[in-house]
């Protein structure tokens, strides 16, 4: 009774979430606003479809390791997976917007520029959606196999569903490394089709490996706390450590993608490619680089390196809201440049449309853990995970 109770709370604010984020859309879209509508539509469907894809990362590298300490965690990765099917659908409004986002479907634009003309063979609509379907579909036919299999395997403990899961995520890892970069290029990189970067697709796995580990830190605080008595013994702080060391590691990788990045370009020197960080070094976006490398890697960095920070509920909650603003602020900072490189942009219409996607998302992942056990409840590796102990 109290569950649902809880559930109905939860369902009540995904409602009035929605509506607000669907009124700002409607109201930017009619009212004048459309081209920067369509730009807060992208940047929220971005920062929430990294989401599940981050989950599914997380459930299939561990499947592939045959890691025993996340059994317990690996649950609240699979619940997050239930949003994807909704983003599927979220995808069809932003294939309508593209064409206030994108030069390289505009064939006036075109026409009057060779380079864009000279990448019309990829970035055509036809080949566009091909790529959006092959890598959507692919990603929900992974994500409803593995979060099948250990659903099945918590009704009759059967290995093989283990072993099934071992073999569907060596693929996936494989089909994930090439998709999503493409889907990152497909989605922002061309914003801008003159500009390229040949790690652009890690820069953004980097965000999204930082970032997945931070909303398993949230999620697994708000099981504990839901019931301690219960939970506290299965999602311990030694779970909570290696989740504060993964976040450390990702923290450091992402800075270190972000500044290979900026240094390949900046000592080559072609305009080529400079024409991406010249607005984002002037006026107010300055300050919006500047605190991306303090609040996205600095702060958490220091804050992360003691090893009683990482054990701490208390202080891991707060650093992976902050790791998630600034996960937010990264993805504002690849898109909005495009939409106004001379000063940043943010208001009810921003704010407004993320309110929309942040109903759906957590409506979809309370609705998956309404509906079954937070915690794989027979899984072969359960009492490994129950007995995990860190000691360094």
């Amino acid at each position: 009774m109290e569950a649902h109770k809880k559930y109905d709370n939860i369902r009540a604010l995904s409602t009035v979430c929605i509506f607000i984020g669907l009124v700002a859309f409607m109201v930017a879209l009619f009212f004048g606003f459309q081209e920067r509508a369509w730009h807060a539509y992208l940047l929220s469907y971005f920062y929430f479809i990294l989401l599940p894809l981050g989950a599914l990362f997380f459930i299939t590298v561990q499947h592939t390791t045959k890691a025993g300490w996340s059994v317990h965690v690996r649950r609240l990765s699979e619940a997050i997976t239930a949003y994807l099917p909704v983003a599927c659908v979220l995808t069809l409004p932003l294939i309508y917007g593209a064409f206030s986002l994108y030069d390289w479907l505009d064939a006036d634009k075109i026409a009057k520029d060779s380079l864009l003309a000279h990448k019309t063979p990829y970035l055509n609509l036809p080949f566009f959606l091909i790529r959006l379907g092959v890598f959507l579909g692919g990603w929900l036919f992974f994500a409803k196999k593995l979060v099948s299999f250990s659903l099945k395997q918590d009704q009759d403990g059967d290995l093989k569903w283990t072993h099934k899961s071992m073999k569907y995520s060596i693929a996936f890892l494989f089909f994930f490394a090439l998709s999503l970069s493409l889907f990152s290029v497909d989605l922002l990189m061309s914003l801008d089709a003159h500009w390229f970067s040949t790690i652009f697709g890690v820069y953004v796995f980097a965000g999204l490996f930082q970032t997945i580990f931070a909303v398993l830190i949230l999620l697994s605080a708000w099981l504990v706390r839901q019931n301690k008595e219960k939970y506290n013994s299965l999602i311990n702080e030694n779970h909570l450590h290696d989740m504060g060391k993964f976040l450390f590691a990702a923290t450091v990788f992402w800075a270190y993608i972000a500044f290979s990045q900026y240094m390949l370009i900046w000592y080559a020197n072609l305009p080529e490619e400079t024409t991406f960080f010249i607005p984002r070094s002037k006026g107010v976006w300055s300050i919006v680089s500047i605190s991306l490398i303090l609040f996205k890697f600095v702060v958490p960095f220091l804050i992360l390196l003691p090893r009683q920070v990482k054990r701490s509920w208390q202080m891991m909650v707060p650093i992976s809201c902050l790791i998630l603003l600034m996960q937010f602020m990264d993805l504002y900072w690849l898109i909005y440049p495009h939409f106004d490189a001379a000063f940043p942009r943010f208001s009810w219409m921003e704010g407004g449309i993320f309110l929309a996607f942040f109903g759906v998302f957590i409506r979809s992942v309370f609705s998956f853990l309404y509906k079954h056990s937070p915690v794989p409840l027979k899984d072969p590796r359960a009492q490994e995970s129950l007995a995990h102990h860190v000691t360094y």
